[in-house]
């Protein structure tokens, strides 16, 4: 599997605006690109630490959209929720039997870090690099690339729409809704359904889930009771 933090991402563009012979042709594009997803994974937070959420924007290798996935993480720090972007994308293609995935992120911090030029000395962020370490192991190509924020608008569109319903809760609980740090506020979403709650006993380190399944390669949160 290839996780080879000192290798970048590949030089081929899927959708190049400018021509030229320094561009591959669409041969070498396809080539390339054939039985990849990319996911655009995008974290922020109002306030660091504030309520927090993730977008990630998954497309095929033909760039048809394969899902929208968002979810609202609390009071997290922005780094708490990009790390949590890239974990749902690692479970996705896991889930859904894609072996080769390619992440774009516009935080630096973590793409260096997964690729091993930056460490991780955060209490906080060390189990979800561990896990997303771990995950990625799984699949039998995996690459992240970061990009500025400018090119990564979907995903960010999808973490805003999460705030906005988490605040909206907050705010029916009585706590004030603020304006994400570092994002841009984006409209109202569509209520959705909230994640599953399952219970489960720890046994020799290892979770066992006493009233459900889950499927293969899913992400999930752990609360203690």
């Amino acid at each position: 599997m290839n996780l080879d933090p000192r290798v970048d991402s590949p030089k081929p563009s899927v959708r190049s605006q400018t021509g030229g012979s320094e561009h591959p042709s669409s041969a070498t594009r396809s080539s390339a690109t054939e039985g990849w997803i990319l996911a655009h994974c995008d974290g922020g937070s109002r306030g660091n630490p504030g309520p927090a959420a993730y977008g990630v924007f998954i497309q095929d290798d033909k760039g048809g959209v394969l899902a929208e996935l968002s979810e609202y993480l609390g009071r997290k720090t922005n780094n708490f929720a990009e790390y949590s972007g890239l974990l749902a994308a690692i479970g996705f293609a896991l889930a859904h039997g894609h072996p080769r995935l390619r992440v774009i992120s516009d935080s630096e911090l973590m793409v260096k870090q997964m690729k091993g030029q930056y460490r991780v000395n955060s209490p906080d962020l060390r189990p979800l690099y561990e896990a997303a370490r771990r995950l990625a192991q799984k699949l039998e190509q995996f690459q992240i690339q970061h990009v500025l924020r400018e090119k990564n608008r979907q995903a960010d569109r999808l973490a805003n729409l999460a705030m906005d319903r988490g605040a909206g809760r907050d705010k029916a609980a009585g706590e004030p809704s603020r304006p994400a740090t570092g994002r841009m506020a984006g409209p109202t979403a569509r209520p959705t359904a909230r994640p599953a709650t399952l219970r489960g006993v720890v046994r020799s380190g290892v979770v066992q889930i006493v009233d459900g399944e889950l499927p293969e390669g899913i992400v999930v949160r752990i609360t203690p009771e």
